[in-house]
């Protein structure tokens, strides 16, 4: 049985030296190869600055869970909803974010989601929780959700500089003519 096993696979094996689809690396099938480096040459996408169309949205953080809230305006900065995207270009818009006072957040967060930060001496740690940062510092609360939520380095750091963030219903805009850009129902505390 061994041996009629053996005799089966040299058979299988054995490539026609005159057949030059015999001697293509296995894998290749039937393409030839300029096919293949065709195929694998695809160029990456880069809008051109002048594709580059920036409006201003206004949200309104009114009742908004802070993550969602952030991963819908982080997408705006990135320019995610726009068919021009690509990750290493700014395509993004600018964005407004309203009544930033009056996020929906637990009490149990509040009290346990706590922010640190550093003065570089030593000893020099400072924390405050969720709810003192919202009291004193609304804007910040946003602005570090959303920071976290972009790409790192000077491109996300380009971005951020796109949003604006306000505890009240106003804001020193209205020249740019922003357009309210409504919030999907999961971002809103459920009623």
């Amino acid at each position: 049985d061994k041996g009629q096993a053996r005799d089966h696979w040299d058979a299988n094996s054995r490539t026609d030296a005159s057949d030059p689809a015999s001697r293509l690396p296995t894998g290749c099938g039937h393409h030839d190869h300029e096919e293949i480096e065709a195929l694998s040459s695809a160029k990456t996408f880069t809008p051109r600055p002048s594709d580059i169309q920036r409006a201003w949205h206004v949200v309104d953080a009114e009742d908004a869970v802070l993550g969602r809230l952030a991963t819908e305006v982080a997408n705006l900065l990135r320019g995610k909803h726009k068919p021009i995207y690509a990750p290493h270009v700014d395509t993004g818009d600018h964005v407004i974010v309203v009544n930033a006072a009056k996020l929906d957040v637990s009490a149990r967060k509040a009290v346990e989601k706590q922010y640190y930060r550093h003065s570089g001496y030593p000893g020099g740690l400072k924390q405050q929780s969720l709810q003192e940062m919202i009291e004193r510092h609304p804007d910040r609360v946003i602005k570090l959700a959303v920071k976290g939520m972009l790409p790192k380095g000077r491109l996300g750091r380009s971005m951020l500089k796109k949003l604006r963030v306000y505890p009240g219903a106003a804001h020193p805009h209205a020249a740019q003519n922003p357009v309210d850009h409504a919030l999907p129902a999961r971002a809103r505390k459920a009623q």
